[in-house]
């Protein structure tokens, strides 16, 4: 990388943070776990299954939902690199086989952002003299992407399976020190606590009302929550 382009980079290392994907799959992984085993886990408790079911099945859960995510995560992101992959070498292949028609097709994506024909036609002449800047440059403006700077698959899947383990957990801690009623509002209290945080922290970072991120992330918790209890209680009834 080129020292500009450095320390553009280090200007705003946010923007560089969410483009490696890492941030996304933190903050959906430790949702998608919360929000899993708490309804798992009321579910369970709701049925009247004993507390060592329950941890049992808490437990399970996790590790297996953590091991589907951190592998479903590595697939997509290995699957859409290896497709901008293959749409950098037709592009490049395009350049170097019809770079006229690619300057003219540079130059009205620089007008249409508002340049006037001669600045579009030199810009484009311009970046089309190096066909490595120039390929990156026309990924950017045609498909929207950075391809520099693609996510990495294993440390996207490793942050998932972390993040998700985490959330997946919590609230079975209750549970390994206790069991019935008291577990059972220990693990939804958990889960809305931490909804609320994860929540409020989504919306933070897109600048969004921290209240009003809380309130969602907790609203869809307790929804999830009173399906699986319905659904637990139903079926509980139903065995005995």
């Amino acid at each position: 990388m080129t020292e500009t382009g450095r320390a553009e980079h280090e200007d705003h290392p946010d923007h560089r943070g969410l483009a490696g994907g890492t941030a996304r799959a933190g903050i959906f992984g430790l949702s998608d776990g919360l929000v899993t085993n708490v309804s798992l886990i009321i579910g369970f408790a709701a049925s009247g299954l004993g507390g060592d079911v329950v941890r049992l099945a808490g437990v399970a859960s996790a590790v297996a939902g953590a091991a589907s995510m951190a592998a479903g995560e590595w697939v997509s992101v290995k699957a859409q690199n290896d497709l901008i992959e293959r749409e950098m070498a037709l592009e490049m292949r395009e350049l170097m086989h019809n770079p006229r028609a690619e300057t003219s097709e540079l130059a009205g994506m620089y007008r249409s952002h508002g340049m006037s024909e001669a600045q579009a036609t030199a810009a484009a002449t311009e970046v089309m003299r190096d066909p490595k800047r120039a390929v990156l440059v026309h990924a950017r403006e045609e498909f929207g992407l950075d391809p520099a700077h693609l996510p990495n698959p294993l440390s996207v899947a490793i942050v998932s399976l972390i993040s998700f383990l985490i959330g997946a957990l919590l609230p079975v801690i209750p549970w390994i020190v206790s069991s019935g009623d008291q577990a059972r509002i220990a693990s939804v209290a958990i889960g809305v606590g931490t909804a609320a945080v994860v929540g409020a922290s989504i919306a933070r970072r897109s600048d969004r009302p921290m209240l009003f991120g809380g309130l969602r992330q907790v609203a869809i918790l307790i929804a999830a929550v009173a399906v699986t209890y319905l659904i637990g209680s139903l079926v509980g009834v139903n065995l005995s």
